[in-house]
């Protein structure tokens, strides 16, 4: 942490596992265990000290762990996609734009893009007079549902899920554990995490417990 001395604040080491394609596989432990920390590693977000981070992109493994920025734009726009809790978007765009944005920056043509958007949204019971709004004045269950159908419209064979339930109801969180079956059926590989129990239990194939990654095993 630069802004304090230099000091280093130890969150996770040893980490090591694989996901497989139509796979969903679960990251466990207690808050505060390195779990959404895991994620934004994988994703770019965060930097890793060591070690690889080997993504199946394009027929060819590409490590993330060390590739430059444009390969890791490149790896998210077409092979790792990324759910996270919060929605971050630019002012002023429709939820339906927000949602089709991702098909847009491959080349879908603006027609098609929203009317797949449109699709999910109304799969995710976002009201229709909604969807040609800016979603920053959103409550938090419908931003999470815009984020979630942005996240899950493209076809990307790895996709990141970090509580992307969280703010839902009951019948929406069902509408989310459908939509992971069909991922997982159409061979995608997820990597999760899930603090509701019920949620949990219904898609994960694997649970890995973070804690087994504790920068004080990994000392001993």
């Amino acid at each position: 942490m630069h802004l304090r001395d230099g000091i280093r604040l130890p969150v996770v080491a040893g980490v090591s596992f694989s996901v497989k394609s139509g796979e969903c596989v679960v990251l466990g432990g207690p808050s505060g265990v390195g779990k959404s920390s895991i994620l934004k590693m994988l994703y770019g977000n965060y930097a890793v000290d060591e070690g690889q981070i080997l993504i199946d992109h394009a027929g060819k493994l590409v490590d993330l762990a060390h590739a430059d920025p444009r390969a890791v734009l490149e790896v998210r726009r077409d092979t790792l996609g990324y759910v996270s809790q919060f929605l971050r978007v630019v002012p002023r765009v429709s939820a339906v734009d927000v949602v089709a944005d991702p098909l847009l920056a491959r080349g879908v043509s603006q027609t098609e893009a929203r009317e797949r958007a449109s699709e999910l949204l109304a799969k995710l019971n976002l009201p229709h007079e909604l969807w040609q709004l800016p979603p920053a004045t959103f409550s938090g269950g419908e931003q999470q549902r815009v984020n979630i159908a942005r996240g899950f419209i493209t076809d990307h064979a790895i996709l990141l899920l970090d509580e992307p339930t969280a703010s839902l109801d009951a019948k929406n969180r069902a509408v989310v554990v459908e939509m992971i079956a069909e991922k997982k059926k159409a061979g995608t590989a997820l990597l999760g995490i899930f603090h509701d129990e019920e949620v949990r239990d219904a898609v994960a194939d694997r649970i890995i417990d973070v804690s087994a990654f504790s920068p004080r095993k990994a000392a001993a």
